[in-house]
């Protein structure tokens, strides 16, 4: 259990990222290669990247580069996940190479307490693979991540959708309750799913809380305590299956502008009544439009605590980038 201890400052400095951070991607699926556990959830996934990693390139910056980096452990170096990353890969992985020598040491150090260094760690230290480093880091996202970005993005967005409400209806108390069974919230203790018992004081430095859809079971925090305070959680609506199945017949229906209008408002996370009131017809109406685009696979609905919420799938969210907003 990871106890976050908050101060009335802390709950001022809350925030949510609203959108992926790569590099925590790269991590957090980078681990997911690396054991069985949660293999079910990205089926589709693991399957286009053991394809990928044919490319014996890839697969050699793969083995011998990232993965003695990111290990299946109870540690990997904090300075290969910075919060620059957020701006982006390119600002997150200029962070990356620009950590100080001493603070690589430092980390590799601790590696070494629960996974075997590779000999080139201080090479790596004294700045002299930070090219390396680079070209594996661009290359394994371009190849592993990117092909998926349409269901990291939608993934993200259903989630983005929950929080929000959660934080409009409620401040940051709802929305720090909304990520119940996952965390706990009871001011000023945040309690969180976590492999090993651990207490970090934000001490008003607040918290950063960035979705992640690799991420799977338990949250994950940086291991310096002195870092900014964040954490990377898995979503709820990131299961992969097997292979998105295509549209049912009943598709086609979606060409009317009403059930058009429905999949829309779906982007923002509404009830059933909500979508209603938006679209200008009744409940049962939506509610029948509701049904054929869940069945269709377009939408999926999500409870969160009393209230059922309806989002994009990531074919829904295809299909409205193919076809503009009803008029």
């Amino acid at each position: 259990m990871l106890r976050i201890i908050f101060t009335e400052r802390d709950l001022t400095r809350v925030r949510l990222a609203g959108t992926p951070d790569p590099l925590w991607e790269i991590t957090n699926s980078l681990d997911r290669l690396q054991t069985r556990r949660g293999r079910w959830a990205y089926a589709h996934w693991y399957r286009s990247t053991q394809e990928a990693l044919t490319d014996q390139s890839l697969q050699r910056m793969v083995t011998d580069l990232l993965l003695p980096l990111f290990p299946r452990a109870a540690y990997f170096p904090d300075f290969l996940t910075p919060p620059a990353a957020l701006e982006g890969l390119d600002a997150g992985i200029d962070a990356v190479l620009a950590t100080p020598s001493e603070r690589v040491t430092r980390e590799l150090k601790t590696l070494a307490l629960v996974h075997h260094v590779p000999s080139w760690g201080k090479r790596l230290a004294a700045g002299e693979m930070r090219t390396e480093l680079d070209t594996a880091l661009r290359t394994y996202h371009h190849k592993v991540i990117e092909p998926h970005d349409e269901s990291i993005q939608a993934a993200v967005a259903a989630d983005r959708a929950l929080r929000s409400r959660a934080l409009m209806r409620g401040g940051v108390d709802q929305l720090l309750k909304s990520y119940w069974p996952l965390m706990r919230w009871q001011y000023p203790v945040l309690e969180v799913q976590y492999p090993y018992d651990r207490t970090l004081h934000l001490a008003g430095r607040g918290l950063l809380l960035s979705p992640s859809y690799f991420c799977w079971h338990y949250p994950v925090a940086l291991a310096d305590d002195e870092l900014p305070p964040m954490l990377s959680y898995p979503l709820l609506n990131k299961a992969d299956s097997d292979e998105t199945e295509p549209p049912k017949p009943s598709t086609a229906a979606l060409l009317g502008t009403t059930r058009a209008a429905v999949l829309q408002a779906t982007s923002e996370g509404l009830t059933t009544g909500e979508i209603a009131r938006r679209v200008g017809i009744g409940a049962p109406t939506a509610s029948h439009h509701l049904t054929v685009l869940r069945d269709s696979g377009l939408i999926a609905s999500r409870r969160h605590q009393a209230t059922l919420l309806h989002v994009l799938t990531p074919l829904g969210a295809a299909l409205l980038r193919q076809n503009p907003r009803p008029r």
